[in-house]
C-alpha cells in the first residue's frame, strides 16, 4: 500500500472576483444550524453597479452579477475566514482568532488533503448530509460531481480555472475535441468533407460570417470613423489597426470579422468583447451562435475523468497528479443543483453520464439569467434595473433576518446621495478623497462614520499600477538585455517619483503607495518591516539611493531626473548637457502612455503621468499622454501588444500564484512580454509547495525580478468602502472586523433592520 502523508494545510487566500468570503456568522454563533430571529418585511435596498444579467455560477462575468450569485444565491464548497484562510473543516465549524476575537465559520464541507508518496495529491471531500437547495431538493455529492464536469467540459468557456488543475485523467477527457465553429472556420467555405458537420451547417456558418459577422465588424469601423480614429467608414484596415488588428489595405468588413474570430478561437460570446454597436448575441442566427459552444470529437477522448471519484452519497475524492498550491482556491466554486442546471435523467455516475451530453452545455446555459442554489437568498427576478431576492427559508444556517433584498443599479456619483435621500440603505462607492469629504460633510461629527452615514473601510483586493510592454520599450532586439532594462528603469524612475504627491492628492487617507507588484492584502506581500524591503525605483544605475531625508518635492523630482539620465546613458542613449539627444537602435526619444481617464483625466494616475511628462521633457524625452474616452481601446492595444506604457489595476487572484500574469504561458503574459525561463522556474517552484513561508520567500524573488525587469511600476493600494444609512440597522448585526476576505456580504443573512 502506498504510503501517505496528510497535509496539515490551511492555505491562505487573496480574494478574487470569483471567490466569496465565508457565509458563517460571528463569535456568537455556537451552532452550525442557528436560526435567526423573525424576518423583517422592510426591503433592504443596495445601490449597485450595472448588472449584465448573467447570474450563473458557471458563466457570470461582471462583479455585480458574480457577487449576487456567489455570495447570496449559491453555496460554495469552501470559503475563507477573515484572515484569508481557506476552511478545510467547515461542517462542525472552524474557529479562528482575528483582531483578538474568536470567530466560528461554517461551510458545507470537510476537505482532507493527502499527499501520496508518488507526488500525487488526493482531496477527500465530505459534504454535510442535511443541506437542501432553496427549492427543497437535497444537495448531494452528485451535485458536486455534476458541477465539476460542467467546469471540465471541453466546451466550457466561463471564468473558472478548475480545468487547469492537474487532475488525473482530465487531459484524456478533454483531448480530441474541438468546437464546430473552429472546425468549420479552419476547413474553409470550399470544404467538401462533411464527416463532422453537415453541408447545411457549413453554409449557414459562412452566410452568417458574410452577413451578421460583417455587420458586427462594420459597426466597429463606423464607431472608429465617428470618433476620429479613421477618416472614413470605408477604411476597414485603419479601423482594424485602431482596434488592435493588422489587416492588409483594401480589407473588407468580413475580413475584419474573420481576424476577430481567429483571435478569439471562434467563440462568439468572447468575440462580443470587441463589439462597438451591435453584438453577435443579438444578431447571429441561433444555430450558428451555438456552433461556438458545440463540441465535436475528432479523436480519442475518455468518457470520464479518472481523478473524479465518487465514494459515497456525500463523499468523493479529487485526485491531482502533483501538488498545486492554488488548487484549494480553484475549489471555492458554487455547488450547482444537478436537477436544475442539468438533467437528472442524464446522470448515471456508474455509466459515465454526468447530467448533460458531453460537449454540449446548452441546458446549463439556458439557466444563465435565473440562478438557483443553496445560499441564504432566492433569486426572484431582474426587472427595470433592479434584481430582487427573497430569504431562503431552507438555508442551512437559518432563515435570513431580512426577507427581501433589492439590488438597484445606481450611477457612481449617485451612490452616496442615495443614502442621504433614503433611496438606498447600503452602497459601495469608489472611495476617493472627494468621496470621503462628501460623506464627512453629511455627518455632524465631520467624520466618514457618523449619524447620517456609517462607513466600514478595508483594503481593496488589488492594486493600481503603470505597465510597460518590454516588446515595445527596449533597446535593440533583446527586451531582457541590461540596456533594455535600463531604458525602462529610466522611465520608471521618473514616473515613480510622482506617486506620493499625486496619490495623496487623489485619495488622501483612502490609499497608500506600494512598492511591489502585489496587493498589500496578500500574505505574500513584502512588509516595510522586512529587512530587504525597498522603495521601488529609488536607486540610481550604480545602486546608490536617489533620495535623502528632508528633500522637498522639487528636489526629489530633480534627483529623479538626474538618476534617469544615468539609466538612459547606460542604455546607450547619447546624453549631452543634461539632456538625451539620441536613442540607440530599437529605442526612441518619444513614448506613448495610455490612460483610461474618460478623456478628462479622471484617473488616479493621471497626475503622475503629467508630472512625469514634464520631468522627461526636461531631459529630452517626450511622453505623449493618450487619455481614452473608451477604455476598451486600451484592452485591444494590450491584447495586440501595441501599447508601450499604460495605466490600469490588477484584481487579486484567489491565491498569490503569479502564473497567469508573469509566467510565459500565462493568459496575460503578453502584456509585459517578460518570457523568462528564470522567472517561470520560480513561479513553478512556488506553486508546487505547500509551505507558505517557503512560497513567500520565492515570491519575493519573483517580485524583485519583476521590479528589476522594470515593466510594472506599483502605484497604489486603495481602500474599499461599504457605507450604511445610519440609524436603519441594528448596529450589533453589522459585520464585525470586515477584511478584504470577509466583508458585509458574508453576513447579510444576519443583518437586521430597525
Amino acid at each position: 500500500m502506498m504510503k501517505k502523508k496528510v497535509l496539515s494545510l490551511m492555505l491562505a487566500a487573496v480574494t478574487a472576483l470569483s471567490m466569496v468570503a465565508c457565509g458563517a456568522n460571528s463569535e456568537s454563533n455556537s451552532s452550525s444550524s442557528n436560526s435567526t430571529s423573525s424576518s423583517s418585511d422592510t426591503p433592504l435596498v443596495i445601490a449597485w453597479d450595472a448588472m449584465s444579467q448573467k447570474f450563473s455560477p458557471f458563466f457570470a462575468e461582471s462583479h455585480s452579477d458574480m457577487w449576487i450569485e456567489e455570495w447570496l444565491v449559491g453555496l460554495d464548497l469552501t470559503r475563507t475566514t477573515r484572515s484569508g484562510q481557506y476552511i478545510l473543516e467547515g461542517i462542525d465549524g472552524y474557529t479562528e482568532e482575528y483582531n483578538g476575537t474568536e470567530y466560528t465559520y461554517y461551510t458545507p464541507s470537510n476537505i482532507e488533503i493527502v499527499e501520496n508518496s508518488d507526488g500525487s495529491v488526493d482531496y477527500n471531500i465530505t459534504l454535510r448530509d442535511d443541506i437542501v437547495f432553496s427549492d427543497g431538493e437535497p444537495l448531494t455529492i452528485d451535485d458536486l460531481i455534476f458541477t465539476m464536469y460542467v467546469l471540465a467540459d471541453p466546451t466550457y468557456d466561463g471564468g473558472s480555472a478548475f480545468a487547469s488543475l492537474p487532475i488525473e485523467g482530465i487531459d484524456d477527457y478533454r483531448n480530441g475535441v474541438s468546437t464546430m465553429s473552429v472546425l468549420i472556420a479552419e476547413a474553409g467555405p470550399s470544404n467538401t468533407d462533411f464527416t463532422y458537420w453537415t453541408e447545411e451547417q457549413q453554409t449557414a456558418f459562412w452566410d452568417a460570417v458574410a452577413n451578421e459577422g460583417a455587420a458586427f465588424a462594420q459597426g466597429i469601423v463606423d464607431y472608429c470613423a465617428e470618433n476620429g480614429y479613421v477618416d472614413s467608414a470605408d477604411d476597414v484596415a485603419g479601423a482594424a489597426k485602431a482596434w488592435g488588428f493588422e489587416l492588409a489595405d483594401g480589407a473588407t468588413a468580413e475580413d475584419f470579422f474573420k481576424a476577430i474570430g481567429e483571435q478569439y478561437g471562434w467563440n462568439f460570446t468572447s468575440m462580443d468583447a470587441e463589439a462597438a454597436t451591435v453584438t453577435l448575441a443579438d444578431t447571429m442566427p441561433a444555430d450558428v451562435l451555438a456552433m461556438s459552444t458545440t463540441g465535436v470529437e475528432t479523436g480519442d477522448s475518455a468518457d470520464s475523468i479518472s481523478g473524479i471519484k465518487k465514494t459515497g452519497d456525500y463523499s468523493m475524492t479529487l485526485s491531482l497528479t502533483e501538488f498545486n498550491a492554488p488548487a484549494i482556491a480553484r475549489l471555492a466554486f458554487t455547488i450547482a443543483p444537478l436537477h436544475y442546471y442539468g438533467d437528472s435523467s442524464q446522470y448515471d455516475y456508474d455509466n459515465n453520464k454526468f447530467g448533460f451530453p458531453k460537449n454540449d452545455l446548452s441546458i446549463v446555459r439556458d439557466k444563465t439569467t435565473a440562478p438557483l442554489g443553496a445560499g441564504p437568498y432566492v433569486f426572484k427576478e431582474y426587472s427595470n434595473k433592479v434584481a430582487y431576492l427573497e430569504a431562503n427559508e431552507n438555508y442551512f444556517l437559518g432563515t435570513p433576518s431580512i426577507s427581501e433584498i433589492q439590488f438597484k443599479e445606481t450611477q457612481e456619483a449617485d451612490k452616496v446621495p442615495a443614502l442621504i435621500q433614503g433611496t438606498a440603505d447600503i452602497a459601495e462607492p469608489s472611495f476617493s478623497k472627494n468621496t470621503a469629504e462628501q460623506i464627512a460633510a453629511e455627518n455632524s461629527n465631520g467624520e466618514v462614520s457618523g449619524d447620517t452615514i456609517y462607513t466600514q473601510l478595508t483594503d481593496y483586493n488589488g492594486y493600481g499600477y503603470i505597465g510597460m510592454c518590454s516588446k515595445n520599450v527596449k533597446v535593440g532586439d533583446d527586451a531582457s538585455s541590461e540596456a533594455s532594462k535600463n531604458l525602462r528603469k529610466g522611465l520608471a524612475t521618473i514616473i515613480a517619483a510622482y506617486r506620493d504627491v499625486v496619490i495623496d492628492s487623489y485619495y488622501g487617507d483612502a490609499a497608500e503607495v506600494i512598492n511591489y507588484p502585489i496587493s498589500n492584502s496578500s500574505w505574500a506581500a513584502p512588509q516595510k518591516s522586512d529587512p530587504d524591503y525597498e522603495v521601488a525605483f529609488s536607486k540610481d544605475v550604480d545602486g546608490n539611493p536617489i533620495y535623502t531625508d528632508g528633500m522637498s518635492d522639487e528636489e526629489r523630482y530633480a534627483a529623479a531626473e538626474e538618476a534617469a539620465l544615468g539609466f538612459f546613458e547606460a542604455a546607450g542613449f547619447t546624453v549631452e548637457d543634461g539632456k538625451v539627444t539620441a536613442a540607440p537602435s530599437g529605442a526612441k526619444l518619444s513614448y506613448e502612455a495610455i490612460i483610461p481617464g474618460s478623456g478628462s483625466g479622471d484617473h488616479p494616475s493621471f497626475g503622475i503621468l503629467t508630472g512625469a511628462q514634464e520631468s522627461l521633457a526636461n531631459i529630452g524625452i517626450e511622453l505623449t499622454i493618450n487619455d481614452l474616452s473608451d477604455s476598451s481601446v486600451l484592452w485591444d492595444k494590450l491584447s495586440a501588444q501595441e501599447a508601450e506604457i499604460w495605466c490600469a489595476a490588477w484584481g487579486a487572484e484567489a491565491d498569490p500564484d503569479m502564473y497567469q500574469v508573469y509566467h510565459s504561458e500565462g493568459g496575460s503574459a503578453y502584456q509585459y512580454a517578460i518570457y523568462s525561463d528564470e522567472l517561470d522556474a520560480l513561479i513553478e517552484d512556488a506553486r508546487a509547495s505547500a509551505d507558505q513561508s517557503y512560497r513567500k520567500a520565492v515570491y519575493k524573488e519573483c517580485l524583485d525580478f519583476i521590479v528589476d525587469y522594470a515593466v510594472e511600476i506599483p502605484i497604489y493600494q486603495r481602500q474599499n468602502a461599504v457605507t450604511y444609512a445610519a440609524g436603519k440597522f441594528d448596529e450589533e448585526s453589522i459585520v464585525k472586523d470586515p477584511s478584504p476576505y470577509y466583508d458585509f456580504f458574508a453576513e447579510l443573512y444576519t443583518l437586521k433592520m430597525k
